[in-house]
């Protein structure tokens, strides 16, 4: 693999590399108090809040085609109630990949985007181990374009940039 180090067009520094992934720790409906609720759960790959709303933790992946690589949004969906109990009930069993994708919503803001919540997604399970596929309605949201179309380096530089200076 070439060199992924850049200038940053923000605050003008050598940064060493482009990073293949962003994620977020918890859906946008999750807040820090929640924590101490016994209604509420949070763990790196499942969350509950109030027993009423159920998320997974999953991947979004788009190809990088100058690159032959693959950079991935690590974002949280919200499932039914059954489906959420169904992926519990399979999480740590083996074939658990052969399951039909569940619906869900994305419950993640990914904040280069036009509004990313409660845009339709499929979770499809994947080997135990792996962090389950979040596939984005085939639509013209600019990120579902990124999903099927891929994206460049420049467009990979240009979200790091964003990232890493929000402000600007």
């Amino acid at each position: 693999m070439s060199d992924l180090g850049f200038t940053c067009s923000c605050c003008g520094q050598r940064h060493d590399g482009l990073p293949l992934g962003f994620s977020t720790e918890a859906p946008v409906y999750w807040m820090p108090e929640m924590a101490d609720d016994p209604d509420c759960g949070l763990s790196s790959d499942q969350c509950v809040i109030q027993r009423q709303a159920f998320f997974v933790r999953g991947l979004i992946e788009i190809p990088v085609t100058d690159l032959g690589e693959v950079f991935s949004w690590g974002v949280w969906v919200s499932l039914s109630p059954e489906k959420f109990a169904r992926a519990t009930e399979l999480w740590e069993i083996p074939g658990r990949e052969s399951e039909p994708p569940y619906f869900g919503w994305l419950s993640t803001d990914l904040p280069i985007y036009s509004s990313t919540i409660n845009l339709k997604t499929n979770l499809h399970t994947r080997p135990v181990g792996q962090r389950p596929l979040i596939e984005l309605e085939p639509t013209d949201h600019p990120l579902a374009v990124e999903q099927r179309n891929g994206i460049t380096t420049a467009r990979l530089q240009q979200i790091t940039e964003t990232l890493l200076h929000p402000d600007q």
